[in-house]
């Protein structure tokens, strides 16, 4: 049997509207939470691939699943079927880039195990980034960290220099999200504000990345408005949809709030869900746990 792991990672720079081949329309930038993990098993079975379903994936997630399993297969010429095991330590399907880490611990374990099998030389990472990509988008900035670029093609290990946060995640809501990822690509071509959304998502990465170093407060707003930016193409795509919630609106008061009054406060997102993501430097353990305090009225459980 083989066993592999593989992180989440949350985008301060979004990925939003794509390509054939999952090419993203947009340069991004994730920060890797290696807190929040996929674990997928392997085993060699008899006469047919088994998917153990205990997550209640719809089918056509598990379909999604298997496909990626095959597709691997031909890439290593392995003829072997598998007992595929999954599992997450956090929701799936609300907004925490459950797929990117499922599906960089499938390609990860099964690259292990076919090349074990036939005996062939294991793939750098970046070459399995590249093929996890084609499953999942986002999934190949999960082969990197603390930080990944993902620009076109490749997905790379960012240099940047500030290395741990300290990462809070706001749920919300536990319900899977009515409009997945997938769909939210497609609708978001149709929004006016798409024009130009490429150029925007580079201005600011090239500001963010020197930021994160010298200048967390500009860090902040560049954050703010990045996210902001992709949530306001959901609700001017056709047919419009959003996935704020009240409870999300007030979170994020909170946080503006608490930035007026102190000068200084966490990084905030949001990606494509209603739960807000925090994250805070090293030395600012004090202002993390006093706006926790505050938050907590608000949210239904912090991770």
């Amino acid at each position: 049997m083989w066993v592999c792991s593989a992180p989440s990672n949350i985008a301060l720079i979004k990925y939003m509207g794509k390509q054939e081949g999952n090419i993203p329309s947009n340069v991004s930038l994730s920060y890797t939470l290696n807190k929040f993990s996929s674990e997928v098993s392997l085993e060699v079975w008899e006469n047919e691939d088994v998917f153990i379903n205990k997550m209640n994936l719809a089918e056509e997630s598990v379909r999604r699943f298997l496909g990626h399993l095959n597709h691997i297969k031909n890439v290593t010429n392995c003829r072997k079927f598998f007992r595929i095991r999954s599992q997450n330590n956090f929701p799936h399907s609300v907004g925490i880039a459950s797929s990117a880490s499922s599906f960089a611990a499938l390609t990860i374990c099964s690259f292990r195990a076919m090349c074990s099998l036939e005996n062939i030389p294991l793939p750098s990472p970046e070459e399995m980034s590249r093929i996890s990509r084609n499953a999942s988008g986002s999934s190949c900035r999960s082969f990197f960290s603390p930080w990944s670029l993902w620009d076109g093609e490749n997905a790379m290990m960012a240099n940047i220099e500030i290395f741990e946060l300290r990462h809070n995640l706001l749920l919300l809501n536990k319900t899977p999200k009515a409009i997945a990822s997938s769909e939210a690509h497609k609708r978001v071509r149709s929004s006016l504000l798409f024009s130009g959304r490429a150029d925007r998502a580079r201005a600011r990465l090239n500001k963010l990345i020197p930021a994160l170093n010298n200048n967390w407060r500009e860090a902040y707003q560049l954050c703010w408005e990045e996210f902001w930016d992709m949530h306001a193409l959901f609700e001017t795509s056709s047919p419009a949809f959003g996935y704020f919630l009240p409870e999300t609106i007030a979170v994020l008061q909170e946080v503006r709030r608490f930035w007026q009054n102190y000068q200084d406060g966490p990084l905030a997102t949001v990606d494509a869900g209603c739960n807000v993501h925090l994250l805070w430097r090293e030395d600012q353990e004090k202002s993390q746990k006093c706006l926790i305090t505050k938050l907590r009225p608000m949210i239904e459980s912090l991770i």
